[in-house]
């Protein structure tokens, strides 16, 4: 069995969409990092998005665990020109879209971004290729917001609709265990 530690990035603070724009994380609640770091295996492996927001928060939890190459499969979903918008001027540019978007996610796509058909396949590409390098090991991955989620909808098998009930605060982790016969979802969204 391989457990996967989904930890979502320190917060941005950002009041605007966040895909593939590169911004930093605040990372100064060190008490919250220390909590995580301690629930966290010592002995995992430790990978990250590419993104600065992910590979500061790598940082902040390398700890002496070995740290594997930032991964760009493991972005956030590409918003494309939505990007850097706020969610009303997005609603008023693109009102059916972005409300396809998240009312029926599946193929719908902003202009110049990605579905969440594609988001999907492109995180689970990049965790399968982590799951069969390093089989039966521990291993936390610092990600986003959308990439946690298409991992928690392939672990449920539900609709992609279905997952956005579920909260993925920063700096929390979402646990789910690989196995012969399918995945466990140990936790989703726990807070130290």
């Amino acid at each position: 069995m391989t457990r996967l530690w989904w930890v979502r990035h320190g917060p941005t603070h950002e009041k605007t969409m966040v895909g593939w724009r590169d911004v930093p994380a605040d990372l100064s609640d060190h008490e919250t990092i220390a909590r995580l770091n301690a629930h966290l295996p010592q002995d995992a492996l430790l990978v990250s998005s590419d993104l600065i927001r992910a590979t500061a928060t790598a940082d902040a939890l390398a700890q002496g665990r070995h740290r594997l190459p930032h991964h760009a499969g493991l972005r956030e979903l590409h918003f494309g020109d939505w990007d850097g918008m706020a969610w009303d001027a997005i609603a008023n540019t693109h009102p059916e879209l972005s409300f396809a978007y998240w009312d029926d996610p599946g193929d719908h796509r902003p202009p110049n971004g990605e579905s969440w058909n594609e988001a999907a396949a492109r995180v689970s590409a990049a965790t399968d290729a982590l799951l069969a390098a390093h089989p039966g090991r521990d291993i936390i991955v610092i990600a986003h917001f959308g990439a946690i989620l298409t991992q928690i909808q392939r672990a449920m098998g539900c609709a992609p609709v279905d997952v956005f009930a579920h909260r993925i605060d920063n700096l929390s982790v979402t646990r789910l265990d690989r196995h012969a016969t399918g995945w466990d979802i140990v936790a989703i969204n726990h807070r130290s």
